[in-house]
């Protein structure tokens, strides 16, 4: 089936998950968001944003970051990259504040004005491949799809999950290593509290230490590798995915490995400028990552916006 901006390839799996997504992704319009509840800034206006693990239902989630993001930009196209909602930690308690439902409904109102907006299921919210073609206000839930850019490359996107072999081959071993991440992320939090009392910006514990690990660094590694193998096997031009909390933007082997980080750790956001032009945004920092805009080459004729 192919769409004016992208097209989806249906398939199976994924576990039964809360029955109150579905009711809470198809709400009236009339909950508040949180719309006009703090002073705007520039609208930051650009064609595509890929975002992902949010984690929304969880503690760690950074749904005021997120929220200022969202209201801070205005595009035609939003792809939500997996672990959008945290399932997994929904299981064993449930948490869901204010501001989650306020990032929710802020989903839904730029679905209601016009925006594309597309949802990708990862690990965390796989229960969301149950419901693979359906719409939920607006919000389109696909296995996969391509996006066409604005200088005519096509970007297969994905969550990343399927291509971590501890989550296809030892999934128990996965939710031990959730346990542990919930666990560093709370002492960031602590951590972050006494940084800001003491002027200081935030920065992540997690982050930190997985880059510091051998093992997390040559795991991300084969990760960007295997991701890039099934994207040459695919003939498209590029790759975005989520997955590893780790944003990255660069050519590896001809194809452009897009990664748009996280709303836990990093706050980052992949964006396609209007001209096609790639760039990841941290928005810890409010400003764009200039120093990580994408290697720009010709590529054949093809209809921008539509998807083989």
């Amino acid at each position: 089936m192919a769409w004016n901006s992208l097209s989806w390839r249906a398939g199976s799996g994924g576990g039964a998950g809360p029955a109150a997504l579905a009711a809470k992704l198809s709400a009236p319009a009339g909950v508040q968001d949180g719309e006009g509840s703090e002073p705007r800034r520039p609208k930051l206006e650009v064609r595509s944003v890929w975002i992902s693990d949010l984690h929304l239902g969880t503690p760690g989630c950074q749904a005021h970051a997120l929220l200022d993001f969202l209201r801070s930009v205005d595009c035609q196209y939003l792809y939500l990259v997996g672990d959008i909602v945290d399932g997994w930690q929904l299981r064993r308690h449930w948490y869901w504040p204010q501001a989650h439902n306020d990032v929710v409904q802020k989903l839904l109102r730029k679905a209601r004005k016009g925006t594309r907006v597309v949802f990708v299921p990862g690990n965390h919210d796989e229960f969301a491949r149950k419901y693979l073609g359906h719409n939920f206000g607006g919000i389109e839930v696909v296995e996969d799809c391509i996006h066409v850019t604005a200088d005519r490359r096509r970007l297969w996107i994905t969550h990343g999950d399927y291509f971590d072999g501890v989550i296809q081959c030892a999934k128990w071993l996965a939710y031990v290593g959730d346990s542990a991440y919930e666990f560093t992320l709370r002492l960031n939090r602590h951590f972050n509290l006494l940084r800001a009392r003491l002027g200081l910006p935030y920065w992540s514990l997690s982050k930190y230490l997985k880059l510091k690990v051998k093992r997390a660094v040559n795991f991300i590694g084969d990760f960007e590798q295997a991701v890039v193998r099934e994207a040459k096997k695919r003939g498209v031009h590029g790759v975005v995915c989520g997955h590893i909390h780790h944003a990255e933007l660069r050519d590896i082997d001809g194809i452009v490995y897009a990664n748009d980080g996280d709303w836990v750790e990093s706050l980052t956001a992949l964006v396609e400028h209007p001209s096609g032009r790639l760039e990841i945004v941290d928005w810890s920092r409010r400003e764009p990552l200039a120093a990580q805009a994408a290697p720009q080459r010709a590529v054949p004729e093809e209809a921008s916006g539509v998807a083989a």
